[in-house]
């Protein structure tokens, strides 16, 4: 796929994009959850080999390729690795997947009720890296825990400061101000949120567009407005701690997000099972989130 050609994938496809990029902390999470302990590795390449065989698995599995994935974010390590014999970039799109690429360097402590992202100062580096394997775009996660404008304000600013050095690039920015789906406030600090990202759109220059990743908001199509916005080319929901039944549920009643769930998607996989098995709980959790994206 040429550029033009992923960038229509991602505007028009039927389908949802999968969050396979978890890295540092988050991997032996993850697996863990994949029914692999901490006991099996010594080293942190041997962990990394094991969350990327995870990650071959899936990219491999038949139903992966069905077409209802239509985008994957990667880890740097993932991105630099094979599939299929190919670089992992160049066999997802031979999958009809284009390929984002995770690019924050993890969270600052909170201040005024947000975590930004750390500094990066090899983001250039890191993008063109990127598009030189043929990745389409990247993501970036910031988090919001309160309703406090200072902290809210912050973070998306950041997120569309970074996201200019993303397009200057070549690459299309996701960005992810996530609010914290269990903040008692969510309801309230998502409208001042949308007023944020509203006014970094109409500063956006022309011709420009990003993408956002925003947790499934309290309020039901909250965020219709940012679904048709001409500098908007997808509006992707995280699935930000629920469950994959409920993940789904939440995002059918805001029309015009589609999923980004990792979460979600990958909850009920297991080392053990076998490849007919795996590859039927993986199917599984791919029509569900298809359904909810195109509902």
């Amino acid at each position: 796929m040429t550029f033009d050609e992923m960038k229509a994938r991602i505007a028009e496809g039927q389908g949802f994009i999968a969050a396979l990029d978890q890295s540092g902390g988050s991997t032996p999470k993850a697996l863990k959850g994949y029914g692999v302990e901490d006991g099996a590795w010594t080293t942190e390449d041997e962990m990394f080999g094991l969350i990327h065989e995870m990650r071959q698995r899936i990219i491999e599995a038949p139903c992966f390729g069905n077409g209802k994935v239509i985008g994957a974010i990667l880890f740097e390590k993932t991105m630099e690795g094979e599939s299929g014999g190919k670089s992992v970039p160049a066999r997802l799109k031979e999958r009809g997947i284009v390929p984002f690429l995770k690019v924050d360097k993890g969270l600052e402590g909170e201040r005024d009720g947000a975590q930004l992202m750390k500094p990066n100062p090899g983001l250039e580096d890191m993008c063109n890296r990127a598009r030189e394997l043929g990745v389409f775009g990247t993501k970036m996660r910031s988090v919001i825990k309160s309703a406090n404008p200072v902290g809210i304000k912050e973070a998306v600013r950041q997120q569309f400061a970074e996201g200019a050095r993303i397009l200057s690039c070549g690459l299309i920015p996701m960005l992810e101000p996530e609010y914290d789906i269990t903040a008692a406030d969510r309801a309230q600090g998502e409208k001042i949120m949308l007023e944020a990202i509203e006014e970094g759109l109409e500063a956006l220059p022309e011709g420009q567009q990003v993408m956002l990743k925003l947790s499934i908001p309290k309020e039901a199509g909250l965020y219709g407005g940012l679904t048709k916005h001409p500098k908007v080319l997808r509006v992707v929901a995280l699935s930000g701690g629920y469950s994959t039944g409920e993940a789904c549920s939440e995002l059918a009643r805001n029309p015009g997000m589609i999923a980004s769930f990792s979460r979600g998607l990958l909850q009920d996989l297991r080392h053990g099972q076998s490849d007919e098995e795996f590859d039927g709980t993986l199917s599984g959790a791919i029509d569900q989130i298809h359904a909810s994206s195109v509902a």
